[in-house]
């Protein structure tokens, strides 16, 4: 994938810097061309006589949804990789109201106060130490309704996800309602505002089937799979997959269990049974459908997370770690072996090295009981074993969801 670009990798850390005042400076030079620098025309919102504020906001939001998920229909943006604020629904719901009673009574919002302050607004320099009072109320004082703040969340929780519809089809409504409510809004302003909309710009009709045209195409095209995005990368990472760069020895895998500097997950997707036989210590049981479902919060944990993949042989592992490497989670590996090879390092009670590398999925220990992670082979004690392996876990760079926010 070519973007979400890095900055400060392409032109360092100043001139990354400087790309953000540059960005920050036309989006308040929007705002304020917008008229958005002026309480009382924000004020005509609530009141149904100027929807400028509508209009404005939603066409960026239009505009901004056709533009990225046609770069990521046609491969050129990976959308795991965009910040998508995490949904906690009724804090969400009670803040959003909040916004929205400060908005009415004092004329601006956060981003629009700033760009009143920046022209000289007396009444936009009052807002902003209303919000910074507001701020600094918060947060002395969060620790009193905690519990409500973090309750109902729901992770990375798109419109996709709660219609169960393909992104085109949503793309394409989203786009349509906002037509809609432009259309709406002219007819509000004209009765209620007395609004004159003989003079409001034709090319707006142009720049609406255009919107429609391009939604239209999203919908046809589709967006990538999990296979379309292996194509792209498996040039690269088939190699080293062939290479065994990213099959970690046993050994390593027990030191990492024991590194307090490393936030470890290990995934086994082998079936329910034979992970109920036996598995590593602190071992998840997940399927491939699981996997997916868990992806975006995967995708928000931090540089120093690893994730292992274990199966029994390594067959079913390699399956599950393509597909958690194309969809551009990093730090990710899988067990050498799989769970075979681990028994036959780490318990006296069978040796079966020789069959520990054959193809398919088979469990070939047998077990009195149904063990899990309670087997002293789970967990077992770093220091009674002195193993030479090749350390092959390499931290990369984080490069996933990290930030996001509203002006």
């Amino acid at each position: 994938m070519t973007f979400p670009l890095n900055l400060n990798e392409l032109i360092g850390q100043y001139g990354a810097w400087l790309a953000f005042l540059a960005i920050g400076f036309a989006f308040g030079y929007a705002l304020e061309i917008s008229g958005f620098g002026n309480s009382p025309k924000l004020a005509r919102q609530f009141y149904f006589k100027e929807l400028t504020v509508l209009k404005v906001m939603f066409t960026a939001i239009i505009v901004a949804m056709v533009g990225v998920f046609t770069a990521s229909a046609l491969g050129l943006l990976d959308y795991n990789l965009i910040w998508v604020n995490p949904t906690y629904l009724w804090p969400g719901i009670v803040g959003g109201l909040i916004m929205g009673v400060g908005f009415i009574v004092g004329g601006f919002c956060p981003g629009t106060s700033l760009v009143a302050v920046g022209t000289g607004k007396v009444d936009g320099l009052f807002f902003v130490f209303g919000v910074l009072f507001g701020i600094f109320s918060f947060g002395e004082t969060v620790e009193y309704f905690n519990d409500f703040f973090y309750s109902s969340y729901m992770g990375r929780f798109t419109l996709m996800e709660w219609l169960n519809v393909e992104t085109g089809w949503v793309v394409l409504g989203v786009v349509i309602m906002a037509l809609l409510m432009f259309w709406g809004s002219e007819i509000l302003e004209k009765n209620v505002g007395g609004m004159d909309q003989s003079n409001a710009p034709k090319a707006r009709y142009y720049a609406a089937g255009t919107l429609v045209a391009i939604a239209l195409a999203v919908v046809f095209i589709g967006q990538p799979t999990t296979e379309d995005k292996w194509k792209i990368i498996s040039g690269e990472k088939e190699p080293l997959l062939q290479e065994r760069a990213y099959q970690i020895h046993p050994g390593e895998l027990l030191g990492l269990m024991h590194d307090d500097k490393i936030m470890l997950n290990i995934f086994d997707v082998r079936s329910e049974a034979d992970y109920n036989l036996f598995h590593i210590a602190n071992a998840k049981n997940t399927s491939m459908d699981l996997l997916t479902e868990m992806l975006p919060d995967l995708l928000l944990e931090p540089s120093n997370a690893v994730f292992v993949v274990v199966s029994n042989n390594e067959e079913r592992a390699t399956e599950a770690w393509k597909m958690l490497v194309a969809q551009n989670l990093h730090n990710v590996y899988l067990l050498e072996g799989g769970a075979n090879f681990w028994l036959d390092v780490f318990s006296d009670e069978w040796n079966s090295i020789e069959y520990a590398m054959l193809d398919g999925e088979i469990f070939l220990h047998d077990f009195d009981a149904a063990w899990g992670e309670n087997h002293p082979a789970a967990d077992p004690d770093p220091h009674h074993y002195e193993i030479i392996f090749e350390p092959k876990v390499k931290l990369e760079l984080k490069k996933g969801p990290s930030g996001g926010g509203c002006g």
